[in-house]
């Protein structure tokens, strides 16, 4: 089968998702700083990640891959010569100048587009019936620009494998630290779905060929039934700035549990089946390794003055449905709090 052509919006975790990608053969454009898409393709990128029973850190370089790598600015490209569109940039984002053009383009095209934010766009949350959906863009850095997709054409890939930008590095490395899997939830038309099948498919036959023999690499694409595939801990924000997720989830476990439940509980409210659910020991279990705060926590504690807001999202959703968590609540304060404190110092 002929090679895929898939834009992502989106170098830093994006090239995690486009080194699965071109492992596979297929070809990937990437939208990103002048700095970084000269880095890239002048030197390619590099992605490192642990591998089960393996004592060194493999890394993959973009040059030795099947498929190509191409990175420019947000007007460099037209979205309608692509097979598939990864949004892997952070919602506050795609307001800035050029990317909200680019995104307004994504949408008109009608290309298949799958976001891998840990914010639900909010055609995709349309996809959920039974809401009261202009009660939610209070979540949203501006929700405006999201108003020319189709939900139809819209679908969510869970952020779950974690990696970071090792600070001694250039910008075109990538270091993983939790390598699980990318879930990515169904379109509602089958056209659109395959490409996701033939690329979960593609993904998972690749192998690495070593001095021992080809190995089976971790971060495989998978694809879901279910339209609940919702990420992000924001319990890693505090009052005075930020801890680790493994503290997060463990230091008061069933304080962790308990949120964990709620949020799930409303899941299945809206229509998710319970078998769908990550169950909470194997989310703990996971957080046991995550030795750095959530992206939203790190953002905070650097003065950001907006960040994605699934704590308020999932907020305003169970206040559609008489409900709410004292936690959750508590959370949602405190960031509205740190953005308060941190535009405050902006404007200063």
């Amino acid at each position: 089968m002929a090679a895929r052509s898939i834009l992502i919006l989106g170098a830093s975790y994006g090239s995690l998702l486009a080194s699965k990608i071109m492992f596979a053969g297929h070809n990937v454009t990437l939208v990103c700083l002048p700095a970084e898409a000269n880095l890239i393709n002048a030197e390619g990128f590099r992605v490192r990640l642990p591998v089960k029973g393996r004592k060194d850190i493999i890394e993959i370089d973009s040059r030795k891959l099947p498929g190509r790598v191409n990175a420019g600015q947000p007007g460099d490209f037209d979205p309608k010569r692509f097979d598939l569109i990864g949004l892997a940039m952070q919602e506050p984002q795609y307001r800035s100048p050029g990317v909200r053009e680019l995104l307004d383009a994504v949408a008109k095209s009608r290309v298949p587009c799958m976001s891998i934010m840990n914010m639900p766009p909010l055609p995709y949350i349309k996809r959920i019936p039974g809401l009261d959906y202009a009660a939610l863009t209070a979540a949203y850095t501006d929700a405006s620009v999201w108003d020319n997709f189709d939900p139809a054409m819209l679908t969510l890939c869970s952020p779950d494998p974690q990696a970071v930008r090792p600070p001694e590095e250039k910008v075109n490395v990538l270091q993983v630290t939790l390598p699980t899997n990318f879930k990515v939830a169904r379109f509602d038309d089958e056209k659109p779905t395959s490409i996701l099948r033939e690329l979960q498919r593609d993904i998972e036959a690749v192998r690495m060929q070593t001095p021992e023999g080809p190995i089976e690499l971790p971060v495989k694409l998978k694809l879901h039934d279910s339209i609940f595939v919702l990420a992000g801990n924001y319990r890693t924000v505090t009052a005075t700035g930020m801890r680790t997720a493994q503290e997060a989830v463990h230091t008061d476990i069933e304080e962790s549990r308990s949120v964990y439940n709620f949020v799930n509980e409303l899941c299945v409210k809206l229509g998710a089946a319970p078998g769908d659910m990550v169950p909470f020991e194997k989310y703990a279990a996971a957080a046991q390794s995550l030795s750095r705060p959530a992206s939203v926590a790190r953002a905070l504690n650097n003065g950001a003055p907006n960040v994605e807001r699934a704590d308020k999202l999932v907020q305003l959703i169970a206040r559609q449905k008489g409900l709410s968590h004292p936690v959750i609540d508590a959370g949602v304060a405190l960031v509205d709090s740190r953005l308060e404190s941190n535009r405050k110092k902006a404007a200063a």
